[in-house]
């Protein structure tokens, strides 16, 4: 096997001291043009590579983030941490990613574990911890971009969906079309984004001057299973029910397994409207309507917003903005 090539290495073709090549690496301090051109000449002959170590050592970054996610099995965040990825990828830096698998408890612990790595900033999306814990973490560290939560901290900076405007919309649609009983697949208690939908929602249904069942508001995990569990109980339970407006696009699939099950034709006796408009909305059947976000760009947001944050450690940055669209399928056809 051949032995790593050092920075010793390439001071000692070059003919000038360790100091003098770790300067002109990391573009510090006053080096000739003609001394930098030998070092660096001499770390294209040996096809020298830092390591992120020494690197972090010189530079005080480790040129590496944090991405956590809920649950990297939902569609919606391969989209996103590619939005991140590629940003970073295109800034230099590499990303960790953890999975939490929708765990407060893991959700903390993986905070913790990059902190102590430590990365240079941390991206949190689908966050599930409490207000308490996330501000105890953030005295501690920072710079920490968060998605849906409403928290006002130094080093920290938001990136807001406009959730309630997308069950608005939701909404909107399914009482023009005289949808009176409206069902409401939430998703997990622990979930801001599902707590501002879910306002949505409540807005919503008023504006229209129609009543608002609490038993007809049913949360539960953002997958198909739970989905199709909550629907099963819903329109079992309810049968007045027209209309089903889910959380996410994955318990909107589950809530369409139960109708099929249950006999009740979608859209005609049951009409269905998910959230995030996920790809694989358009090629389930019937397709799904659904609140579209684009998560790709939540994820290029959230990145080029924490090497902001990097480059301006004093700033504070107002929250980023991201709006929502219905597109129209065959759950709730125009």
């Amino acid at each position: 096997m051949n032995r790593r090539v050092t920075i010793e290495d390439v001071a000692r073709l070059a003919g000038v001291s360790r100091q003098t090549v770790s300067r002109a690496i990391n573009n510090k301090g006053e080096i000739s043009p003609l001394t930098l051109n030998r070092v660096m000449a001499a770390v294209e002959a040996l096809d020298y590579r830092p390591s992120g170590v020494a690197r972090g050592l010189a530079t005080q970054r480790t040129r590496t983030i944090g991405l956590i996610v809920p649950d990297i099995t939902n569609p919606f965040f391969p989209e996103v941490a590619r939005g991140v990825q590629d940003v970073a990828r295109g800034n230099g830096y590499s990303v960790f990613l953890c999975n939490t698998d929708e765990s407060p408890r893991e959700e903390l612990q993986a905070l913790q574990s990059l902190a102590a790595q430590p990365v240079d900033g941390i991206i949190l999306f689908g966050s599930r911890i409490s207000d308490d814990d996330l501000i105890a973490f953030t005295d501690r560290y920072h710079p920490l971009v968060v998605l849906n939560r409403f928290l006002q901290r130094p080093g920290v900076s938001l990136i807001l969906v406009d959730n309630q405007r997308g069950a608005k919309l939701a909404v909107d649609y399914l009482a023009d079309q005289r949808h009176a009983a409206i069902g409401l697949l939430a998703g997990p208690v622990t979930s801001p984004s599902s707590a501002q939908r879910v306002e949505g929602y409540r807005q919503a249904m008023a504006a229209h001057g129609l009543p608002v069942d609490e038993n007809w508001i049913l949360p539960g995990p953002p997958t198909i299973e739970g989905g199709y569990e909550a629907a099963r109980l819903l329109l079992a339970g309810h049968p007045q029910i027209t209309a089903l407006f889910a959380y996410n696009d994955l318990r909107a699939w589950g809530a369409i397994q139960a109708c099929q099950e249950l006999g009740r034709r979608v859209p005609h006796q049951c009409t269905i409207i998910g959230f995030d408009d996920i790809r694989l909305a358009a090629m389930v059947s019937p397709s799904l309507t659904s609140v579209r976000v684009d998560k790709y760009y939540l994820g290029q947001q959230a990145m080029s917003r924490l090497l902001n944050m990097l480059e301006e450690p004093e700033a504070t940055f107002p929250p980023i903005q991201v709006g929502v669209e219905l597109v129209m399928r065959e759950s709730a056809p125009a």
